[in-house]
């Protein structure tokens, strides 16, 4: 700027010259007002040139004078004029010539007083200090942390001694200095004034955000130093502000995709953040409850007091607590209390994770485990009593045999529960495997209807089957043939004598997947309560539990159709009404497709 500021302070040395010189002694006033004049105002450009150029940090204590000192000291090379920072009221916190904690209050000098009210004040005092008048300029500042003003003071010593330099060049140089001085003048405020304007332009689109712009200038002083480093400073801004926002998306997708609820909260209780799955658990929305208390999740009153607590102990723990809303859930909420490397307390992190499946699962484990020590402590029971009766001796005969086959029929049907389970438990571990192939139904069901016969004549049930006679299905034959055995079976067994079942199989042809089949076996039966249907596929579900062991069921084959059907792709479900009879339907695709 050093340049700029001599080739400026020259041209207007010069028409001031002149203009003293033209005017003569009744002009010399007038031409010193006029330079004093310039004078502010080039200080008043200076002053803002130093405000948009300076970075004002949030500072306190001796870091403050420290700093604005440095700064001060700096800007007089600059500006070639002594700097001074003063507080709004009145303190001074940075001069380039004097210490500011010897300075006086400045709240009451005429300039200050003046620049508060019309926003630039200006004064002439002399100096005891350097015995010559100087010329004072302040401009109120208040940006980032300052809130003060800005006072440039410089010497009238240069103003006096071109008063008198004037009258030695006025004569025959007048005309020829005049011209010079309008060319210069020209030159200068072109070259000068159309750069700053598109510096300043783009200053105030980068501080409305508009980090795109920049400023288009091709010169090697310091206008085109400045204009450079006002580019760079926007490249630095888009680059941060860019990465700050792909950091952001990335840390947003991360927590909207977690399966686990994730829940902060701030020292004081307020709900800091909400991701997409504890949305999800708690049945809330993030921009209903960000920023409210915690206490805004008043429906679930569990929930908050072990967030009460974890804000009060401020410690880390895990529990469990049963949710009501949206729907009842089991969540384990795992409390982080979140503390700094200085030790402060920020608040608590809650981590919730549903737990339900888990719960169900592992109390599905526990009454399989139970149902299966039950099963099989029944028939086991009566092996052992009537094989203690023979083993004490027994001297009728028939009525060893009997117990001899009431021995032989428990041990079958212990045969066939673990038989079952084996079964169930390759099937649901999925280390079955399945070979398919095609299967014409009519021949297939015929033979299974011929193998039931024998057991529906027993009670004189009519069985009959409706099978188309062209109709092939893919699947794996041995299994399909174990489905509709186990359904047969139970059919007839649940059905009182002199009934009917139906063994139905249709080609369906509407299907937004393919071609399927429906088969559906339909009895004559007891029917099956509608508080049961829900759970009659469940492993050892029955029922009649009498009617059940009587009929030598394990409680299991439901359960394994039901697996068998899914690994065929298909679909079961049952409709039934007591006293009228079931029907059980399934639906299969015509294809299977790979796995």
């Amino acid at each position: 700027m050093k340049p700029f500021r001599n080739r400026l302070t020259l041209i207007m040395m010069t028409l001031i010259g002149l203009s003293m010189l033209g005017a003569g002694l009744a002009m010399a006033n007038v031409f010193k007002s006029s330079h004093i004049g310039l004078q502010e105002e080039n200080m008043g450009r200076e002053i803002k040139l130093i405000q948009a150029t300076m970075e004002f940090p949030p500072l306190t204590g001796d870091q403050k004078f420290s700093y604005y000192t440095e700064k001060s000291q700096m800007f007089e090379t600059l500006a070639d004029a002594r700097v001074t920072f003063i507080q709004k009221d009145g303190t001074v916190i940075g001069d380039s010539e004097s210490d500011p904690a010897s300075m006086d209050n400045h709240a009451h000098r005429e300039e200050m007083m003046q620049a508060e009210t019309e926003g630039l004040g200006s004064t002439i005092r002399y100096s005891s200090t350097l015995g010559e008048d100087m010329i004072y300029v302040a401009i109120p500042v208040k940006q980032g942390s300052f809130d003060g003003y800005i006072r440039l003071a410089m010497s009238l010593k240069e103003v006096d001694q071109g008063v008198r330099q004037g009258w030695t060049v006025m004569g025959a140089g007048i005309i020829v200095l005049f011209i010079i001085a309008a060319f210069v003048s020209y030159r200068v405020a072109a070259s000068l004034t159309s750069p700053l304007e598109k510096i300043t332009s783009v200053a105030r689109r980068i501080t409305r955000q508009d980090y795109d712009a920049r400023v288009q200038l091709n010169r090697q002083d310091e206008i085109g130093q400045l204009s450079l480093a006002i580019n760079g400073m926007a490249d630095s801004l888009q680059t941060q502000l860019k990465t700050i926002r792909d950091n952001e998306d990335l840390l947003q997708s991360v927590l909207n995709n977690m399966t686990g609820g994730i829940l902060m909260l701030s020292y004081d209780g307020s709900i800091v953040l909400v991701n997409r799955a504890a949305e999800e658990m708690l049945g809330v929305k993030a921009e209903h409850v960000t920023g409210k208390p915690y206490r805004e999740l008043r429906q679930h009153y569990e929930l908050t007091k072990l967030i009460e607590e974890g804000l009060e102990h401020r410690t880390n723990f895990r529990e469990e607590r049963n949710l009501y809303y949206p729907v009842e859930s089991i969540v384990r909420m795992d409390g982080v209390a979140m503390v700094q490397d200085d030790g402060s307390y920020r608040g608590m992190l809650f981590l919730m994770q549903d737990v339900t499946d888990i719960r169900r699962l592992e109390r599905m484990r526990s009454e399989f485990v139970a149902n299966v020590s039950h099963e099989l402590k029944t028939p086991l029971a009566a092996v052992k009593g009537f094989a203690e009766t023979l083993l004490g001796g027994v001297e009728d005969e028939k009525t060893s045999r009997s117990f001899l086959q009431i021995i032989y029929d428990e041990s079958e049907r212990l045969n066939r529960l673990i038989r079952d389970i084996l079964e169930l438990s390759k099937i649901e571990s999925k280390r079955i495997a399945m070979e398919y192939s095609p299967i014409h139904l009519f021949p297939f069901f015929q033979s299974l209807v011929e193998f039931m016969q024998p057991e529906s004549n027993k009670k004189r049930i009519s069985l009959h089957m409706e099978v188309p006679e062209e109709l092939f299905l893919e699947g794996d034959e041995d299994k399909l043939r174990q489905i509709f055995t186990n359904l047969l079976s139970n059919a007839i067994n649940y059905t009182q004598e002199g009934g009917r079942v139906q063994l139905i199989v249709r080609d369906m042809h509407v299907h937004e997947h393919g071609d399927t089949v429906q088969f559906i076996v339909k009895d004559s039966g007891l029917g099956i309560p509608k508080k049961d249907l829900p759970r009659i596929f469940e492993r050892f579900y029955r029922v009649n539990k009498s009617r059940s062991r009587s009929s030598g069921g394990t409680g299991l084959g439901l359960s394994i159709v039901k697996h068998l059907v899914d690994l065929h792709h298909g679909t079961i479900k049952v409709e039934s009404e007591l006293g009228l009879g079931s029907s059980f339907i399934i639906e299969m695709p015509l294809l299977q497709e790979n796995d």
